[in-house]
């Protein structure tokens, strides 16, 4: 079902832009709009719409599970290359929402005490509990993505790791958390302009690397590695969607899209009073100054 708010939209987004069958990343054109039939103006409006019911959504997510036995949570995965919006996404589609109900969580290289356990090991400590939407900016997927390109672990190894990632990913939808997997495909003639423009941008060269110039030039391997993660751990419970990002506005727009309509399935409810609302009415009102 088409989110509500999104008045636009042509197709169901988890339709749209779910990572099949026989997928082929080099097929997905990333100044695409899979399910958009509108402009940049009319995707900022329906961005802006969205904003309250995701909101509302959020609210609602969060106030069932702790005013009743509610176990529903959402795992938001940001997968892409540098440059590809992951922030501009935690920004501008969960940054408007209660802060309370939202886990953001940046994964950086692992630390010693990380790398002396299994590469889930520090995932798992910080997945979403009942209520919560959780947002992985980048996630598990590093083991498998930089660990095949830079041949940080033997091919076994990553062969073992997609394993363990799509058994855990069963395990939490299983447990009620639904997992929302998104690839922000961005195209090397657009990373290359936004990495210019961050070094043309004095406010903007704390977000560039010189390592980011490094994993440019292994952008081959790169789609390579995306692909072959797509195909191994796109199952039918937690499938992966392919979102063109060379337009921020529709990238930001798809997210918020897959958020709703997972929301909508989900539909929380509000929680009944645990106490008797006419008689706490009757003694609020006897505080009132006549």
């Amino acid at each position: 079902m088409v989110a509500k708010s999104q008045a636009k939209w042509t197709a169901d987004a988890r339709v749209a832009l779910r990572a099949g069958s026989g997928f082929s990343l080099g097929a997905v054109d990333p100044r695409s709009t899979p399910g958009y039939e509108g402009t940049k103006t009319d995707g900022v409006a329906d961005l802006a719409a969205g904003l309250a019911q995701l909101s509302e959504y959020q609210e609602r997510l969060y106030a069932a599970s702790r005013g009743g036995s509610a176990r529903d949570a959402v795992l938001l995965v940001l997968q892409g290359m540098d440059s590809a919006g992951k922030g501009g996404i935690v920004r501008h589609v969960v940054g408007g929402v209660d802060p309370q109900g939202v886990e953001p969580v940046a994964f950086k290289a692992p630390t010693a005490r990380e790398r002396a356990h299994d590469f889930l090991w520090r995932i798992e400590r910080r997945l979403p509990g009942p209520g919560m939407i959780g947002v992985f900016d980048r996630s598990h997927y590093e083991d498998v993505l930089i660990g095949r390109v830079r041949e940080l672990a033997p091919a076994e190894e990553i062969e073992r790791r997609y394993d363990a990632i799509v058994d855990l990913e069963r395990r939490l939808v299983a447990s009620g958390t639904r997992v929302v997997k998104v690839m922000l495909h961005l195209s090397y003639e657009e990373q290359g302009a936004r990495l210019l423009q961050r070094l043309e941008r004095r406010d903007k060269h704390w977000k560039y690397s010189p390592g980011d110039v490094d994993e440019r030039g292994l952008w081959p391997r790169y789609q390579e590695a995306y692909e072959a993660a797509i195909a191994r751990t796109s199952t039918g419970e937690a499938p992966w969607y392919v979102v063109p990002a060379d337009r921020k506005w529709y990238a930001r727009l798809a997210v918020q899209a897959l958020l709703l309509e997972t929301l909508e399935d989900i539909d929380p409810r509000w929680p009944d009073a645990t106490f008797d609302v006419a008689t706490e009415k009757a003694r609020l009102r006897a505080t009132f100054r006549s």
